[in-house]
């Protein structure tokens, strides 16, 4: 019931290459780089929901699931995956060009509540609800957490006596964070480090989501500290270590979906608040696992993940 559709992948792929081209092509065009305004009626009227993702390959293995949980319960959908950032996707998902999406609760609270003070779980999940613009909401929240967390080498934590953000103001030479362009903005960044923990760091761009070149670069030094999601089971092979954040810079950020009002009929609603219920932490660093070190395909990931835990 949950094969992989390779064929369907391609098709996806060329859906989210058409849309970066677009983007670059005219900036104040729309995000997906169409003129469509009809997604959101579409699916109102019975039409395929659709699916998009970010372009990181966590987020496209629950956006994956998503889509497979929704077609093993007779429900058409529609792919389209690695549409990059909140930016770009956000005024898509208000459009109805895009339906649902693959969400984390703390960090989409920040982009609309720069000034939220909810830290739990349980209140930024509230908090999140009322922040939402007009035509957007969200399903239940998963256990799985996916967050930002902020990463040094066990040489590094060693040679400085660092194993808390609080430490660092007792580093006395120069540090320097990697991380997405964005992290340079977002309130857990080198601003937040400054008014939360006294830390002045620079700042370098790294633009792979804490994958690879994010991970050389702090092995090679040319950065200190990286911002790494936290279900990354890199953390653990490349034997990090992860600083404790003990005032809560970073906000709790639970895998929740994000739907478009219109999109949220009685029948997907069920389909996906059981898929959130059953994913764990646990699941979610095993399935990048499988993705990062495995080499596995999204589909193969989600349609095994599916089989395993037998929902439908």
């Amino acid at each position: 019931m949950f094969t992989a559709m390779k064929k369907g992948r391609l098709v996806a792929g060329l859906v989210a290459v058409g849309a970066v081209v677009a983007l670059a092509g005219c900036a104040s065009s729309d995000p997906l780089g169409t003129t469509s305004t009809s997604g959101s009626s579409e699916a109102a009227a019975g039409g395929p929901i659709v699916i998009g993702s970010q372009a990181y390959y966590s987020n496209e293995i629950i956006a994956e699931i998503y889509a497979q949980a929704l077609e093993a319960n007779g429900i058409e959908v529609t792919r389209q995956f690695n549409i990059g950032q909140r930016d770009a996707y956000l005024p898509a998902l208000e459009s109805g060009e895009v339906q649902l999406f693959p969400e984390y609760t703390g960090n989409l609270l920040q982009y609309y509540d720069p000034e939220t003070t909810a830290k739990t779980s349980d209140d930024v999940y509230a908090a999140l609800a009322d922040a939402l613009p007009e035509g957007l909401e969200v399903l239940d929240q998963s256990p799985a957490t996916d967050q930002d967390s902020y990463n040094v080498t066990k040489e590094f934590s060693e040679a400085n006596g660092v194993t808390s953000l609080d430490d660092l103001a007792a580093v006395t030479t120069p540090i320097t964070l990697g991380g997405n362009s964005e992290l340079q903005t977002r309130p857990y960044g080198p601003e937040g480090l400054l008014s939360t923990y006294g830390v002045t760091v620079g700042f370098t761009a790294i633009e792979d989501s804490g994958g690879p070149l994010t991970i050389q670069a702090l092995k090679d030094n040319t950065v200190q500290m990286v911002n790494i999601y936290s279900a990354d089971p890199n953390i653990k092979t490349s034997g990090l270590v992860t600083l404790e954040d003990p005032k809560g810079l970073f906000l709790a950020s639970n895998v929740v979906p994000l739907i478009n009002t219109d999109a949220a009929t009685p029948e997907v609603t069920e389909v996906i608040n059981k898929v959130s219920a059953a994913l764990t932490a646990a699941d979610l660093v095993d399935l990048n696992s499988q993705s990062v070190n495995d080499q596995e395909s999204a589909e193969d990931i989600a349609s095994g993940w599916l089989e395993k835990v037998a929902l439908f």
